[in-house]
């Protein structure tokens, strides 16, 4: 049920298009008499009005149309010269048709006007062969679309919502409250805070999704606040943000400087860098100095080394040097913020930031930031390449029935594969029935007009614009069915005038809907059926692949003997894989719901190697001991990272289905052996952690053994998935 705003759009966008189609269809057609013009001026608005998804603003609309209008003259121009032959069009149609969907990876924008500029190589590429009238095309088609966009910036334009900036300083501004003190929320508020971040919440227009660096640091920035409340949402169920915030504000009074004066020193520090980082953000400059929390996180580490090999009284009790652990995960979540935040409100080009691999794109030009997109999904891995590939393939194959069959009004076929295909063939074939049903009745109806009409141009005349205006209101509005039937009848009185018309035009509409509708059906089945449902898996299990390695190597740093003798693990593969793994979810999320539900956490993936990737970086920078860890503490860090990285192992193969192998022994519950160490007990909170969030996804992971029985389900089949915060979409 769509609500009264998106009612409203919905009529004032039909207006819009149905005034910018008219402009031109009725003066060159009746005015100048050329039909050719008046084509293109008639099918420029609907294909990128109608057809077209373009979010945002009327003002942002109307940049995108403006900037896809030469695109566009290119597009119908290459297909006036291909239309020579129909090997020629069918080759251009699969690289058209290739490019334009695989352009989803820079962002809403260019995807939603995706689909209008594949109909302006549609239009172009279909017989008759007249490369004379191609100035025709162009001139229509550039008038048509600079009238829309006339009428999106002054036509009821659709104003501005909330800039993904805003949302942002709004969320960090709650986390700067929480950690001072100022405000006391339920863990739930925090959690809900944190989630108006998903991209799903956010317009899409707003979505910081493209590869430039300012919006990449936006991403980030967003992503280190999530991770930051959700931290800030389990130490308020835990009691250890009241206790934290109340030692911090104690310190220095009633000796309690002893326990707990690290904290004193680099809580207030955290919670001034919150609201600084959200000033910063409402007004679209960065906080002028140096990154300040690098300081104040080392100064910290330091006061606890030396709090912990200091005499006997001044050593704080483990469940401080705990509560220090969980402040220190919070200050590198701050930290990354910080830098994220700069990044993505100056955009500049910076000097290297650490870690490097996680800031890699400060140091990259917009060339290489483009390169590296389109390179890192040019993968069967991919779901972008994968949708690119499936719409590519359907609409080349559409061209090359229509042209060997010389079906009428050709271009229909394309239409029908470009507006019904879905990313699964259960969507597919859900749509395409109704479709056609709505065509079948709509091709009745036009059969019927063109019949008691006869050749009365004058009567189709006065139908075309009000039929526009409800055709395009009320098919948007009442469902597919309404859409594709009313867009029939529109079609109808349209090419009634613009060449003599009977009956059969609406006999050729149905034949070509039933023919691109079946052309559709038959790509969905046989390209990625189930679209990101078995996908996810795949890059989860991937995914999880690359962080036992990570668990592994980061504790080799911290234990080896002498320190700093071991390198850090590389943390590029897992970040490519937890790229392609969000991509995949990000899909997954936005297909419908199938019989059986889901049981696989794959949001709790996402947390979960965000975690081990994050630890990767902190515990080195950070928590490198000055000399040689405990050798029995050392073998027993040791010994849990091979059990959870076994466990990564067991969860990839519960995730594509295969049998695990056998459930080795957890990691140690026990307090660590030897002296309270900072190092020591940031590490076991983070292995403790990690094999918490690793034994929940776990449980709703089902065993294959066990999936023969009755009433199972194969992991991730579809549905709704389960976790707070994190880095899903």
């Amino acid at each position: 049920m769509k609500s009264g705003a998106e009612r409203t759009e919905i009529l004032h966008r039909s207006l819009r298009v149905s005034l910018a189609a008219s402009a031109g269809f009725y003066p060159f057609l009746y005015g100048l008499h050329d039909p050719e013009l008046a084509l293109y001026a008639l099918f420029a608005p609907i294909a990128l009005g109608l057809l077209s998804s373009i979010p945002g603003s009327g003002r942002q609309r109307a940049a995108v149309m403006l900037k896809a209008l030469p695109v566009g003259l290119v597009l119908v121009a290459l297909g006036t010269v291909l239309a020579v032959a129909t090997w020629a069009a069918v080759l251009g149609m699969l690289v058209v048709g290739f490019l334009l969907a695989f352009a989803a990876i820079a962002g809403p924008r260019p995807a939603g006007a995706a689909p209008g500029l594949q109909l302006f190589y549609i239009l172009a590429c279909f017989p008759p062969y007249e490369p004379q009238t191609l100035w025709l095309r162009l001139a229509g088609l550039t008038f048509g679309v600079v009238v829309l966009a006339l009428c999106e910036l002054f036509l009821l334009p659709r104003q501005a919502g909330p800039t993904y900036r805003s949302t942002l300083a709004e969320a960090v501004a709650t986390a700067g409250d929480t950690i001072a003190g100022r405000i006391s929320l339920s863990p739930e508020a925090l959690r809900t805070a944190g989630s108006r971040l998903r991209l799903s919440k956010i317009p899409p227009a707003e979505r910081p999704a493209g590869p430039g660096r300012a919006v990449r640091g936006l991403s980030q920035a967003g992503s280190a606040t999530r991770r930051l409340l959700e931290q800030l949402a389990h130490q308020t169920e835990t009691g250890e943000l009241r206790r934290l915030v109340r030692d911090g504000a104690e310190a220095g009074v009633r000796g309690a400087e002893r326990t707990d004066s690290a904290s004193g020193s680099l809580l207030p520090r955290v919670a001034a860098l919150c609201d600084e980082t959200a000033a910063a953000l409402r007004a679209g400059r960065p906080a002028p100095g140096p990154q300040r929390m690098d300081e104040a996180i080392d100064a910290f580490q330091q006061t606890r080394v030396r709090q912990a090999t200091g005499p006997a009284a001044d050593v704080p009790p483990v469940p401080v040097l705990r509560r220090q652990a969980a402040l220190l995960a919070v200050a590198e979540s701050v930290r990354i913020l910080e830098i994220s935040v700069r990044v993505g409100l100056d955009g500049r080009r910076t000097p290297p930031i650490e870690p490097r691999e996680l800031f890699w794109y400060a140091e990259s030009s917009t060339p290489q930031l483009w390169i590296r997109r389109v390179t890192g999904n040019m993968t069967l891995r991919s779901v972008q390449f994968q949708n690119a590939v499936r719409i590519a393939l359907a609409l080349a194959a559409a061209r090359f029935v229509a042209g060997s069959l010389d079906l009428t009004h050709g271009f229909w076929v394309l239409l029908a594969v470009l507006t019904l295909s879905r990313t699964t063939v259960g969507q597919t074939w859900a749509v395409i029935r109704e479709a056609v049903a709505g065509n079948l009745v709509g091709a009745v109806a036009a059969g019927a007009l063109l019949i008691g009409l006869g050749q009365h141009t004058g009567v189709y005349a006065v139908l075309l614009a009000p039929g526009m205006l409800i055709a395009f209101a009320l098919g948007p509005l009442l469902g597919i069915a309404w859409a594709q039937g009313l867009f029939t009848l529109v079609v109808a009185t349209a090419f009634a005038q613009i060449a003599p018309a009977s009956w059969r035009l609406a006999e050729a509409r149905i034949v070509d809907v039933v023919t691109g509708s079946a052309i559709g059906l038959l790509c969905a089945l046989l390209a990625w059926p189930a679209g990101a449902r078995r996908e996810v898996r795949r890059t989860m299990a991937g995914l999880l692949r690359e962080c036992g390695p990570l668990i592994r190597g980061t504790v080799a740093v911290l234990t080896a003997s002498p320190p700093g003798s071991v390198p850090p693990p590389p943390t590029l593969p897992a970040l490519h894989r937890l790229t392609l793994a969000e991509s995949a979810y990000a899909q997954f999320r936005s297909e419908p719901v199938g019989s059986r539900p889901v049981l696989a956490d794959w949001h709790g993936v996402l947390i979960a190697a965000n975690q081990i990737l994050l630890g990767a970086h902190w515990l080195p920078r950070f928590d490198l001991p000055a000399h040689a860890l405990p050798p029995d503490a050392a073998d027993r860090a040791s010994a849990d990272a091979r059990a959870l990285a076994r466990c990564t192992d067991r969860l990839s193969a519960l995730c594509t289905g295969e049998r695990p192998p056998p459930v080795g022994t957890r990691p140690d519950a026990s307090p660590p052996p030897g002296p309270p160490l900072p190092a020591l007990v940031d590490l076991d909170v983070w292995l403790r952690s990690l094999d918490a969030q690793l034994a929940q996804i776990e449980a709703q992971l089902p065993d294959p053994v066990r999936r023969a029985a009755p009433g199972t389900s194969e992991p991730g089949s579809a549905g709704s998935v389960s976790g707070p915060g994190g880095p899903g979409r």
